[in-house]
């Protein structure tokens, strides 16, 4: 795992080990940034379901101002630390230790962009994203990652969905808002 450009560009990443830590996949991470390269700069990223960090480091990398970074592990976030060191970006992040539910209904913070990568077929990501809709800035955009068979919504609240990239057996959404054009 890597950060593909921007400043912290070809620095090596860590994650957990385990069968049940799943990172991105390069080539997924590389086809979602390159739907929104031009949306990153200077933009709040929110990167749910965060892991070892590496959506939120890569949008920090290519210019966004601000990540915050939530996840209920504390090794996770351990990880995402580690990582924020390694790429000296660690000033540009908010590191939170929480589950997504009870973060977004306390928080009121507001994002130009999400990424959520829950834990596969557990049901999170369907009860996350309307909870995230409701934390979005206008023009925002939201990546939802997600085994191919599990179908999301059209449209949640006023996002709808945009576009579906497929990558093997992964499958990742992009939600806008409806009066957005890509």
């Amino acid at each position: 795992m890597r950060v593909i450009t921007g400043t912290a560009r070809g620095k090596r990443l860590v994650t957990l080990e385990g069968e049940a830590v799943r990172p991105t996949p390069d080539r997924v991470k590389e086809g979602i940034f390159s739907a929104v390269q031009f949306q990153v700069e200077g933009r709040t990223v929110l990167d749910l379901f965060t892991g070892s960090g590496q959506l939120a480091i890569e949008a920090l990398s290519r210019g966004a101002a601000k990540a915050v970074m939530v996840d209920a592990s504390k090794n996770s976030l351990a990880v995402a630390e580690k990582n924020l060191k390694t790429t000296e970006l660690l000033d540009k992040a908010k590191l939170v230790r929480s589950d997504f539910a009870s973060y977004l209904s306390a928080s009121g913070e507001k994002f130009d962009l999400a990424f959520l990568d829950p834990p596969y077929r557990a049901g999170l990501l369907q009860q996350a994203l309307p909870m995230v809709v409701k934390r979005m800035n206008p023009g925002g955009s939201i990546f939802c990652e997600h085994p191919w068979d599990e179908p999301l919504p059209e449209q949640v609240e006023n996002f709808v969905k945009k576009k579906e990239y497929r990558y093997g057996k992964i499958l990742v959404t992009l939600y806008q808002r409806e009066d957005v054009e890509l």
